[in-house]
């Protein structure tokens, strides 16, 4: 079981990261578009969470390279903008599953992700 994290901010990544790894999962971290596409290249991953406000490339990007190179991946999206809060992520990329606030508590946002892992 194989999850991408793709956030510009370390700390936040390690924090998701460290709680699913308690949970028995891999996870990939990344920080930009351009490393998230090499580790979907090289892995069969199961959820992508995916900061839409990366520093280093497009969120959507990433969730539609997702979306044609592993069609089966889900893709949590995270954010702390109202960027997309009208619920329209959903439209727009056909693998998006969950749309949270950044702000989530780090044991609701695993027990989300883990969800589509096993789900997967």
């Amino acid at each position: 079981m194989h999850v991408l994290i793709v956030e510009s901010r370390e700390d936040l990544a390690s924090q998701w990261a460290e709680r699913l790894r308690e949970g028995g999962i891999t996870v990939h971290v990344t920080h930009s578009q351009e490393c998230a596409v090499r580790v979907l290249c090289a892995h069969r991953i199961q959820v992508v969470m995916l900061d839409l406000m990366l520093d280093e490339g497009s969120a959507l990007a990433v969730a539609d390279f997702a979306a044609f190179r592993q069609p089966w991946a889900k893709v949590v999206f995270l954010t702390d903008t109202a960027v997309f809060s009208d619920g329209s992520i959903f439209s727009h990329c056909q693998n998006a599953c969950g749309y949270f606030a950044i702000s989530t508590p780090v044991n609701d946002l695993a027990t989300i992700v883990e969800h589509y892992v096993h789900a997967a």
